[in-house]
């Protein structure tokens, strides 16, 4: 048995398990010739339906509604989606390989000699969705900070080092680190979708299958297919499809930093008058506003995005339904509407910063980003600022 192969025989049922690197040519090989050699009854691969479309679908791209995405709240995990796939998109590059590109082989191979085949993994959407909410401030923090150095990274591996990714020895060594650093996250990308991906291929129900999915899940898989056969284990995942719903200290942390801002401000004018009081807001509102708005100037946003964001930054704070985010990445996109040509060329865009700022449906992402954050970091310093003029 190969490193990248898994064979799971259960009562009446044997599943031949994948595992791949997503930009590796050796595996688009290796697929393509199991499918061919072992003509199963059925073939899976770890796509959902969403993520197929965009890979084979030219115009994909050119349905996306930017403003709608900001107003629905999900600024956050389209930029996380177009990080990660910018990520693979570059490593590909080197190699000459499409990420994703040995699941189209799989589909492709299925369709040639008349397998049918089917997705099995959950919505990309879905699986960020709940890995975000999961996650703790200081969780979260660390993996902005994840996803944006990954989406500056210059580091390139070799064609011998993307086979390597397929060893037991190295994916333990890279699980072992993610679980460390980012534990939520770790749960829910990796091993809340091995049970996932298991429930779904033992799904299929035929007597023989296929199933193509990420080297890292390989072994998770089968204990997980093995402890569903022995009745251990329940196949049904709905509930592996539900969004968490906010802590209750989620819920109240949002009005924790708009509270100790008012209740520095009152507390002034109680202190020491009106003058002090008003003193105290213009601080507060030109850190907030100015920081919220550099953030959009870095971005290169339009000048009413500029705007946008020192106005509506303030706002956006005392009221944590909402962010500035919101408002500048809207302007943004409403003043720079994105063209059918940035749909068609973000695949490539993203993958570099030159083209992270030429395209104008990433251009309004990074406008939306950095304005949340330089708002962000205005609130931070904000608030020791008006404390010391409180002790004055």
């Amino acid at each position: 048995m190969k490193d990248t192969h898994v064979t799971v025989n259960l009562p009446g049922r044997e599943i031949i398990l994948i595992g791949t690197a997503h930009v590796s040519r050796e595996s688009i090989e290796e697929v393509a010739g199991v499918i061919r050699e072992e003509k199963p009854d059925q073939v899976c691969v770890e796509l959902d339906a969403g993520r197929h479309d965009s890979m084979t679908q030219k115009d994909s791209w050119e349905k996306l509604d930017v403003a709608k995405v900001f107003r629905e709240g999900k600024g956050f995990l389209l930029m996380a989606n177009l990080v990660l796939s910018s990520f693979q998109r570059r490593m590909g590059a080197e190699l000459g390989v499409k990420p994703g590109e040995e699941m189209k082989i799989a589909i492709d191979t299925a369709t040639e000699l008349g397998i049918p085949y089917t997705f099995c993994d959950r919505q990309i959407q879905t699986t960020l969705s709940r890995a975000w909410a999961r996650c703790g401030f200081w969780s979260k923090s660390k993996l902005l900070a994840s996803l944006v150095s990954s989406a500056f990274t210059t580091e390139k591996l070799s064609e011998t080092e993307i086979e390597n990714l397929k060893k037991r020895s190295e994916l333990d060594g890279m699980m072992s680190e993610l679980a460390d650093y980012l534990p939520t996250v770790k749960e829910t990308l990796i091993d809340e979708r091995d049970q996932y991906l298991a429930a779904k291929i033992w799904a299929g129900g035929t007597s023989k299958q296929v199933a193509v999915v990420g080297a890292g899940h390989l072994m998770g898989i089968k204990t997980h297919l093995e402890q569903i056969a022995a009745g251990k284990e329940n196949a049904d995942v709905s509930e592996l499809d539900k969004i968490p719903p906010p802590s209750l200290f989620s819920k109240i942390a949002g009005w924790i930093i708009p509270a100790i801002i008012v209740a520095i401000i009152v507390l002034g004018f109680f202190r020491a008058g009106a003058g002090v009081s008003l003193s105290m807001l213009l601080h507060w509102v030109l850190w907030n506003g100015s920081l919220a708005a550099l953030g959009t100037l870095i971005a290169l946003g339009h000048p009413l995005s500029i705007l946008v964001s020192f106005v509506g930054a303030p706002i956006a704070t005392i009221n944590p339904f909402i962010g500035v985010g919101l408002f500048s990445g809207i302007t943004e996109a409403t003043m720079r509407k994105p063209r059918v040509t940035d749909a068609e060329a973000i695949s490539d865009d993203v993958s570099s910063l030159k083209g992270i700022y030429r395209n104008r449906i990433t251009k309004a992402l990074l406008v939306f980003f950095l304005s949340s954050v330089g708002g962000m970091v205005g609130n931070f310093i904000a608030i020791p600022s008006l404390a010391g003029l409180l002790g004055k």
